[in-house]
């Protein structure tokens, strides 16, 4: 195997940006040299056609991890294709799944002398990016890789996706990572589960317990996704949700159940003023309004005084609430406070001396 480890995923969103950052700070931190890149690119800040791609095609996820990391802009390998809706449909029209000179050019770049460890963060599940030939199988054989999976982990049953890729990647896959695993569950899955996986074949280098934090969403991405109005409190917006609160209970209820949540959207009526007062005085990161009518004055200037957000939206509850929920746990570590517990996260819960050592790389 080379100095290339490709980490990737059974299904979207398990934490591979995390276990890159990881790593590399690990490595970094050793004095060992890194360079990132994502062959499929998957969060790009422009809208792009096929036919305008830019030449140096960055993903937002490899810029991000490297400004935290201190890398410069050679470090950061370009990605081969974008995925999205335009760029699926002229591959798809042009029926040819294969990738081809462009991976072998990458391989030979990957190949030229550089005296560390190229990171790759693969496509989100197994299967993703087969349409432009650059899924995780193909980009595997393809840079002659080694292949690290992160994987959520609920039971037992979560093995089965596991073995699956084991079969499909074989002596490529070096070991995984569980995570999201239920804080109380993770002494359990230690003793009983990971005896269990390594007999199957599988080497376990952590087991990293769920984080609220690491699935939370910012004020700022919910008003982007809703859509909405910022009433106030507009230089707030990086303030991190991590739970939920419908108000549509009386106020006295509303009370006791907002001191019970931490870090909260609360989402309610925009004449409802009694619940969104209520809600001023809980841990509550930002207020969304729904339904007609407007936030009353006095309102506005508590929220200002206590830094609190407001947002208004057109849509109703339910709908507003909906976009919400789809958002936890489905955005992008793209904040420095997400990084830094990342960087702790791994740090405490993985034991990444094995898979060092089966890369030749000194610690």
């Amino acid at each position: 195997m080379g100095k290339t480890l490709l980490i990737g995923s059974c299904e979207p969103f398990s934490g591979k940006s995390a276990l890159v950052l990881g790593i590399a700070r690990q490595l970094i931190a050793s004095n060992h040299l890194i360079r990132l890149g994502k062959p499929l690119a998957t969060s790009f800040e422009m809208d792009c056609s096929y036919d305008s791609l830019p030449r140096v095609l960055i993903d937002d996820d490899v810029r991000f991890v490297g400004s935290i990391l201190g890398l410069d802009e050679e470090h950061l390998i370009p990605s081969l294709h974008l995925l999205s809706s335009e760029t699926a449909d002229v591959r798809l029209a042009g029926a040819n799944l294969e990738i081809g000179s462009e991976l072998e050019a990458l391989h030979e770049k990957l190949l030229e002398p550089f005296n560390g460890l190229t990171l790759l963060e693969a496509a989100g599940s197994l299967h993703e990016g087969l349409l432009y030939g650059l899924s995780l199988e193909q980009v595997a054989k393809g840079l002659d890789a080694a292949v690290v999976l992160v994987h959520l982990w609920q039971d037992s049953r979560s093995v089965e996706a596991l073995l699956a890729a084991k079969q499909r990647l074989g002596d490529r896959l070096l070991g995984i990572v569980l995570n999201a695993v239920t804080p109380e569950d993770v002494g359990e899955v230690q003793s009983k589960v990971l005896p269990s996986l390594e007999t199957l074949g599988l080497v376990v280098y952590g087991v990293m317990p769920r984080s609220p934090l690491l699935r939370s969403v910012s004020v700022g991405e919910l008003a982007r996704r809703l859509e909405a109005r910022i009433i106030c409190c507009s230089d707030r917006i990086e303030l991190m949700v991590e739970t939920l609160s419908i108000g549509a209970m009386n106020v006295n209820s509303a009370m006791e159940f907002f001191r019970r949540r931490r870090n909260m959207a609360v989402v309610t009526g925009a004449d409802r003023t009694d619940i969104q007062l209520a809600a001023l005085e809980a841990s509550t990161q930002c207020l969304i309004l729904t339904g007609a009518g407007v936030p009353l004055p006095q309102l506005i200037n508590r929220a200002e005084e206590l830094e609190v957000p407001l947002l208004k939206v057109d849509t109703d509850t339910l709908a507003t609430v909906e976009v919400i929920e789809q958002a936890f746990g489905h955005v992008r570590l793209h904040e420095a406070v997400k990084a830094s517990y990342a960087f702790r996260l791994v740090e405490e819960h993985c034991d990444l001396t094995p898979l060092f050592k089966s890369l030749g790389i000194s610690i």
